[in-house]
């Protein structure tokens, strides 16, 4: 009993009472008595307008039940109660909170988000063992320099409010790992920072920062920066030196050049879009071993360096609304799995390559390159060689490209001799695409082992039969569909699902929950009605696009701000 007549000593009103009955009319007895058993309080969207007395003195007042039943039984004894560890009031009317939540010192995890709090209790540092505060979509003002007391604290969420500093002493939160700060009103970044030696994740986006201090660098394990929607005119050098940095975001700011990246070496997304960047040098891009993303649309770039080819990991590159006339050949030996040029008045590539997407672009430029694979007169030998009804099939682009290309025939069937002329070839893409199918070439299983990227997009599939199953190494997938059909959930390698402009007007979570490779997700233009908020919880996801689609929510306004918005939008609305 020690630990109550603790809490008692602290508050006057505090020690054994009987719970009032007034309580259960916001709470029911029921939730409160599972409570005690489990350690865990979900109140949230009850249209609460202040925190019920009961609530605050669960661990300390006697409960109702133990006045209407004396003889207990070994799962009763609410003497022996568990502490309470837990506690949501999300989604809630509070305007404040009491100093009575001091008489809940074992909270590990407290949520309060999407409520009217305009401050916090200076009580809360006797929560001495709280671990993630989530006090986000309030109106938070300040925040009590109590708040630094927490030193257990690992993930603080303070999104969506309207901060305007930070308390003195916050680099003594020096087990925190995760902390969100964007959508505020913060015009600088402590210095101090730098003392957050545990922080992995750090959120600044839409506040109005006009810079960065160079001591932010000395955060040594922090994966993951995002300064979205600042003012930022330069990034302060000291940031190159920042080892652990694995994303970094930059959109919609005021960069006019990019800073180099000497010791990024795990640096895998680089976000720098809607920005003002003129030029793109070698020395941008000679350090950026493991990038997979690089984000440089809308900015005011003229060229691209034959360097891009350093880039050997990049799968997605985004060039579109910049003033480039004209790419580098080279460009075509990357294996990139997707890349926008839109916006650009390029000069040297016919609008309609364009238009047919990533590889064609990228076959096009292989084409362009003098040294690459035979030459005009060996692809003419090769298909003089082959048989009469072979000469349909681009043998060329099967021995240079490893590609398979029957696009555009407008044919409802595959003809035999399309697979035949793959002899003993290796080929790690098929193209099918622009054709009258309504169901997947069942030879295709014949290239199973090898094949990587499969084009089935504008054909007339209704379904896709399990033959795709069988391909071991599918990691792209362009198709068009009324209906996202069932077999794209058992595909455990899938990559990228490109499903924009089709009439889909639903989506299972759970199934999409399964794809762990999954990091690329295109569903714009569809007909989805709702988002289900347990989509959030496919944290793999790099990006998910779904403008044009005819739901509600999330506001337009959550889409601009990318991927990993969306997806926590998503998670703070999954019912618990």
């Amino acid at each position: 009993m020690s630990r109550l007549k603790g809490i008692a000593g602290r508050d006057t009103r505090a020690g054994f009472r009987t719970e009032s009955r007034d309580c259960s009319a916001c709470v029911p007895q029921g939730l409160l008595k599972a409570a005690r058993k489990s350690g865990q309080l979900n109140l949230s969207g009850r249209n609460l307008s202040e925190v019920p007395q009961c609530v605050w003195r669960i661990n300390v007042d006697i409960p109702e039940e133990a006045n209407q039943n004396l003889s207990f039984n070994a799962s009763e004894r609410w003497w022996e109660q568990t502490d309470l560890t837990k506690l949501i009031i999300s989604n809630n009317k509070l305007q404040s909170l009491t100093d009575d939540l001091r008489l809940l010192p074992a909270l590990t995890v407290l949520d309060i988000h999407d409520n009217q709090l305009t401050s916090l209790p200076s009580a809360i540092r006797e929560l001495e063992n709280l671990q993630k505060l989530n006090v986000s979509h309030n109106k938070l003002k300040i925040l009590p320099e109590e708040i630094t007391n927490l030193r257990n604290l690992k993930g603080l969420y303070l999104q969506h409010n309207e901060l305007t500093c930070i308390p003195e002493g916050f680099e003594q939160l020096s087990n925190l790992e995760d902390l969100d700060l964007s959508n505020n009103r913060l015009t600088t970044v402590p210095a101090s920072f730098s003392f957050l030696s545990s922080l992995m994740r750090l959120s600044l986006s839409s506040n109005q920062l006009k810079s960065l201090p160079a001591e932010l660098s000395g955060m040594k394990r922090l994966k993951h920066l995002d300064c979205n929607s600042n003012l930022l005119e330069t990034i302060p050098p000291e940031l190159a030196s920042m080892e652990s940095l694995e994303l970094l975001y930059l959109r919609r700011n005021k960069l006019r050049f990019l800073p180099e990246f000497p010791s990024c070496k795990l640096l895998k997304e680089l976000h720098v879009g809607e920005n003002q960047i003129e030029m793109l040098g070698a020395e941008h891009l000679k350090h950026l071993n493991s990038i997979l993303v690089l984000d440089l649309r809308d900015n005011k770039l003229k060229s691209v360096p034959d360097e891009i080819t350093l880039l050997q990991s990049l799968e997605r590159l985004d060039l579109s609304n910049n003033d480039i006339s004209s790419l580098p050949c080279s460009l075509g030996r990357l294996h990139l799995k997707f890349l926008a040029l839109e916006g650009n008045p390029l000069r040297t590539i016919r609008r309609e390559i364009i238009n047919k997407g990533t590889q064609e672009v990228l076959k096009y430029l292989r084409s362009k390159i003098k040294d690459d694979g035979p030459s005009q007169n060996d692809s003419v030998i090769e298909t003089a060689m082959t048989l009469p009804s072979e000469s349909r099939v681009n043998v060329h682009t099967i021995i240079t490209l490893k590609m398979l290309d029957y696009s555009d025939k407008q044919t409802a069937l595959i003809p035999d001799e399309v697979f035949d002329a793959v002899k003993s070839n290796i080929i790690t893409s098929i193209n099918f695409s622009k054709n009258q199918l309504c169901e997947i070439p069942k030879r295709i299983v014949e290239l199973k082992e090898m094949v990587s990227d499969v084009n089935l997009s504008f054909n007339k599939l209704s379904f896709i039969s399990l033959e795709l199953c069988t391909l071991q190494k599918l990691t792209f997938l362009d198709l068009r569909f009324k209906i996202l059909p069932e077999v794209l959930y058992r595909i455990p390698t899938l990559e990228t699902i490109l499903i924009s402009n089709n009439q889909v007007g639903s989506l299972d979570p759970q199934k999409m929950k399964t794809m762990e490779n999954l990091i690329t997700l295109d569903l714009q233009n569809n007909d989805l009605l709702q988002i289900p908020p347990e989509l959030g919880n496919c944290v793999n996801l790099r990006t998910l696009l779904l403008d044009g689609n005819p739901f509600r929510v999330p506001r337009a306004a959550i889409l601009m701000k990318g991927t990993a918005a969306i997806l926590e939008y998503l998670r703070d609305r999954i019912p618990t």
